[in-house]
């Protein structure tokens, strides 16, 4: 598919906002899907993508259509996950602009002002995470009127099924709660932000997404991510004969309680064989510490989103993951490989006290709604 042409006549000037390592993958596969590939002189198909590097900060290769902006965390973890997609995203041909967008009081502003004109110009909005309020906020500068949203995990499930009921824009595991101060002094920017995400004449919206839409909005455009870009530049992979364990921040979110979590890897573990587990980038270190020495598991801190490092391998013949984006996103990844997902449903009885009400039956539905995956009831019955 050729990218469309601008209301002025050019090619569409193209400005994505990314806060996460998923979301920069997204936005790749989505500029390979519409053929915004910019300029690759140095691109071979021998030659693995994660193996060449260009000068961060170079200039920005001629022909490029899309200009990446990553509003860059503060986690060590996500920032390192990041840099390495930065350069990947280079290799592709593609400009990338990083913004230490949370570095100190005054950052913000700087990063909004030199951004302004940029934004005024742009013809088209990616977005990885509507959520946001960095791009709320930035969403009320822009005047393109072509919006794109990209995968940012469950949560676009989420996202999609609020802008279809005329809901306030909030995660799911934040659903129910009070809000707080600074949710209502920032209330008018978020309704704005999804007035603009609702097509009107002149404005249209996608969703470019790998989980399943149940609920689209009138008028947003659906379109399916395959992970065509992952499975061209890697794999396919060595596969191991053992099992590995795909790491979540259920706990961190104040989801699940860390004690029953630690007692289901420990089951996962036992009945399967598994002995490493890929870590979330949001997972503490005082829980991984514990999980690796009360499991004896091999704690691994990928420097890629996971679905890159399973495509490179080596990987399990089986994938362990409890409810994820994983569970939708790796059998596409992997797909022709043979190595089988196998998802272990969140048991009531593991979630606290402050959980959102309706957490047990988002994850059942992030599983229920996963296709190619083995599905385990609970940890008893992986026995």
């Amino acid at each position: 598919m050729s990218p469309r042409a601008g209301h002025t006549g050019h090619p569409p000037r193209t400005l994505a906002f990314v806060e996460s390592p998923v979301q920069l993958l997204n936005v790749l596969e989505w500029a390979h899907l519409h053929g915004l590939q910019g300029a690759r002189p140095d691109a071979l198909p021998s030659v693995p993508a994660q193996k060449r590097r260009t000068v961060a900060g170079g200039t920005p290769p001629a022909g490029a259509e899309l200009t990446v902006v990553v509003l860059s965390p503060t986690d060590p973890m996500t920032r390192g996950q990041l840099r390495r997609m930065a350069d990947l995203a280079r290799d592709e041909g593609h400009r990338v602009r990083w913004e230490e967008a949370r570095g100190g009081t005054t950052a913000p502003f700087h990063t909004i002002g030199g951004l302004a004109g940029s934004l005024r110009r742009a013809d088209r909005i990616v977005m990885g995470d509507p959520f946001s309020r960095y791009v709320q906020l930035l969403l009320t500068i822009t005047r393109a009127r072509d919006l794109v949203v990209v995968d940012d995990g469950t949560a676009t499930m989420e996202f999609v099924a609020q802008l279809a009921r005329g809901e306030r824009l909030v995660r799911w595991h934040r659903k129910g709660g009070r809000r707080g101060p600074l949710d209502l002094l920032f209330a008018p920017v978020s309704a704005s932000a999804r007035r603009r995400l609702t097509p009107a004449e002149g404005r249209r919206v996608e969703v470019f997404s790998s989980m399943p839409v149940t609920e689209t909005p009138d008028g947003v455009t659906v379109t399916a991510n395959d992970f065509a870009w992952t499975r061209s530049r890697f794999g396919p992979p060595r596969i191991t004969k053992g099992a590995d364990m795909v790491g979540t921040s259920l706990v961190e979110t104040g989801v699940v309680d860390g004690d029953r979590y630690l007692e289901a890897v420990r089951g996962l573990a036992e009945v399967h064989g598994t002995t490493r587990y890929f870590a979330h980038r949001r997972e503490s270190t005082d829980k991984l510490h514990r999980l690796a020495a009360e499991t004896g598991l091999e704690i691994v801190r990928p420097d890629l989103p996971l679905e890159l490092i399973a495509r490179r391998g080596p990987i399990g013949r089986t994938i362990l993951s409890f409810p994820s984006t994983v569970v939708h996103t790796l059998p596409l990844a992997l797909a022709g490989t043979g190595v089988r997902v196998a998802v272990c449903d969140i048991d009531p009885s593991w979630l606290t006290e402050t959980a959102s009400p309706r957490a047990q039956g988002f994850l059942s539905g992030v599983t229920g709604t996963a296709r190619d995956v083995h599905r385990l009831t609970s940890v008893a019955a992986l026995a």
